[in-house]
């Protein structure tokens, strides 16, 4: 069994003792999963520049995450000015709007009860959402040393990933090391894919959220911006709460108001599930809705926000582990071909 099997139950303990790391030490290993996300996210920006423009991989690897932190400084100074202001009015005014709302259904106390109910709920729930995504955010900047572990790491990667994942490959067994190798370029792969799709959505979701807001003189249109597009992150129950939190806003202004923006958030939804996301994601990530909601619910209850952002990915890695022991002891339960 040992023989026959050895790397695919390395690979099995491998795992688990990656999963049990974000468990155990959630500090070390997101750093160490953002440092690999952002290698993932700059790679192809390295290569260019290494392969066509005759860098020195060193070099092209500094210089990438040098224009890389310079572009998500200005994006952060861009949008934190007006963030924190539409945040700050929209805290100021969600009595009102708990009041408007409850002014709607006043003919009817018992939907009345029920609706405030609800919208306290999901105001909770959306500020809840912002807040620790922001305070996620902050916290990143905030914490110096985290922050020059991550970007060493993510150099180191960029420089040497290849050298690392050789060297990694050297621990298995010499017969499976092509195996392996293959192994980890289907993770590296599918996680790529997977990180550059999840931002181009997040911005896009970002932008149409804004303009609409924004066109139909709703208030807190960057709150929502920037809610709707984080929420992308957090596939199914994300944007479900981010439209229910934006038509209870739009319902304060109209009925007619709150029907219209429920129909542009069932829209984009709609449009992003079955035409935007397969295209930019495909069927890499082969993971059913249920399954992705089971993962995310335990990602939260292990790790908090931190666990439902890295759910997915981690459910990616352990399809594909699981898919390359399965293939493996499928072959080795085929019979010898036999020459006459």
């Amino acid at each position: 069994m040992w023989a026959t099997h050895k790397t695919s139950i390395l690979l099995g303990i491998s795992f688990l003792l990656l999963l049990g790391s974000f468990w155990l030490l959630p500090q070390l290993a997101f750093v160490v999963f953002i440092a690999l996300l952002l290698h993932l996210l700059l790679c192809p920006m390295v290569d260019y520049l290494h392969r066509f423009r005759k860098f020195p991989r060193g070099i092209a690897a500094a210089l990438t995450l040098i224009l890389f932190l310079v572009g998500v400084t200005i994006l952060f100074t861009v949008l934190s000015t007006p963030l924190a202001r539409s945040a700050q009015k929209f805290s100021q005014d969600l009595p009102a709007l708990t009041e408007s709302m409850r002014d709607l259904f006043a003919s009817y106390p018992a939907i009345a009860k029920e609706v405030d109910k609800f919208w306290r709920e999901i105001a909770t729930v959306g500020i809840d959402a912002l807040r620790s995504s922001l305070d996620m955010l902050l916290s990143f900047f905030s914490k110096i040393f985290d922050v020059v572990i991550i970007l060493f790491s993510a150099f180191y990667l960029l420089k040497d990933g290849r050298e690392i994942e050789e060297w990694i490959t050297r621990l298995f067994p010499k017969k499976d090391h092509m195996r392996v190798f293959k192994l980890f370029d289907r993770i590296l792969l599918a996680l790529h894919k997977y990180i550059c799709s999840q931002l181009a959505i997040c911005l896009l979701m970002g932008i149409v959220v804004f303009l609409y807001f924004t066109a139909r003189d709703i208030p807190y249109a960057v709150v929502f911006a920037v809610l709707s597009g984080i929420s992308e992150f957090i596939p199914v129950i994300g944007p479900t709460v981010a439209a229910l939190f934006g038509v209870s806003i739009a319902a304060t202004i109209s009925l007619w108001m709150a029907a219209q923006t429920l129909f542009f958030y069932l829209l984009i939804t709609q449009t992003n599930h079955n035409f935007i996301y397969p295209t930019l994601v495909g069927k890499s990530l082969n993971l059913h809705p249920i399954a992705i909601l089971l993962g995310l619910l335990l990602g939260g209850c292990l790790l908090d926000a931190p666990g439902m952002f890295l759910a997915v990915p981690l459910m990616v890695i352990i399809r594909i582990v699981i898919e390359d022991i399965y293939h493996d002891a499928e072959k080795s339960e085929q019979p010898p071909s036999s020459m006459e």
